[in-house]
């Protein structure tokens, strides 16, 4: 019973991270292969997606890829910038190859191609910026897995995790989650060795907050050795002051020399 109760509790947990993510969230537009995972429309006319589903076709797709012997026959496609830290850290994790950025058409059929793969499953974010990957994947008989917004064509995808395949946050928390699935079937995760990796890791971050954040960190360190060296600094210039003050003194012998000099020009 506790079992079932730490189960459940931790399936609520999730539900939690996928509503404060919005990967509810869909767009205005419902393709008509979509409406069985649209849950139900908003005032505004958002279409609501069935997080149900989600984590159902999450699950499924995790026993896919355990199937799978050899993790590196999975391929993650992404070309949307929010999308491609998060499958960068699902491969790591998972063993997987991924694709970040452009995709380079013949990467899937052309083997003369230094790039060339033949994966046994594809894994694309979006469908409509991915419709290379998932062009060739048809092609070459490779099952394809979509994260699919409710405006989503379904046309060569295989298997469909309705989300909001838009937002940074819905990516990364869909990524971790499937990292966490996969790890959890496969054995590696168990309660003797909980997945404490962060959801935040999974995150896109902004270059330009991170270069303000390294700044602010070195103008932190840049205070603090300001002030251990003032005193250094105060010593020297006592230092200094005593040698021009001696200086001071050899000027005035000088010009008693140069006195005593005239005398003797004098005469």
């Amino acid at each position: 019973m506790t079992k079932d109760n730490s189960v459940l509790s931790e399936k609520e947990q999730d539900f939690q991270k996928l509503l404060a993510c919005g990967t509810h969230l869909g767009t205005k537009c419902c393709d008509h292969q979509m409406a069985p995972y649209v849950w139900k429309r908003r005032a505004d006319g958002l279409n609501i997606l069935n997080l149900g589903k989600t984590y159902e076709n999450l699950k499924v797709v995790a026993r896919i890829i355990v199937a799978i012997e050899n993790p590196a026959d999975v391929c993650v496609v992404a070309a949307r910038t929010y999308a491609q830290r998060p499958i960068l850290k699902f491969a790591q994790h998972t063993g997987a190859q991924s694709i970040a950025g452009r995709f380079t058409p013949g990467t899937f059929t052309n083997q003369l191609q230094k790039a060339f793969k033949e994966p046994r499953l594809v894994i694309v974010t979006d469908p409509r910026i991915d419709h290379q990957a998932v062009t060739e994947a048809s092609m070459s008989n490779i099952p394809v897995v979509a994260l699919c917004d409710s405006d989503t064509p379904l046309s060569g995808i295989d298997i469909v995790v309705p989300c909001n395949n838009k937002g940074k946050l819905s990516l990364g928390l869909l990524f971790w989650l499937l990292s966490r699935e996969v790890l959890k079937m496969r054995g590696t995760v168990n309660a003797a060795n909980p997945w404490t990796e962060m959801v935040d890791l999974f995150f896109y971050r902004d270059p330009e907050d991170l270069e303000k954040s390294e700044a602010d960190v070195e103008e932190t360190k840049g205070g603090e050795w300001g002030a251990e060296a003032a005193a250094p600094q105060a010593s020297s210039n006592e230092w200094g002051a005593t040698e021009w003050g001696n200086t001071d003194d050899w000027g005035a012998q000088g010009n008693s020399s140069a006195d005593a000099g005239t005398g003797w020009d004098t005469v």
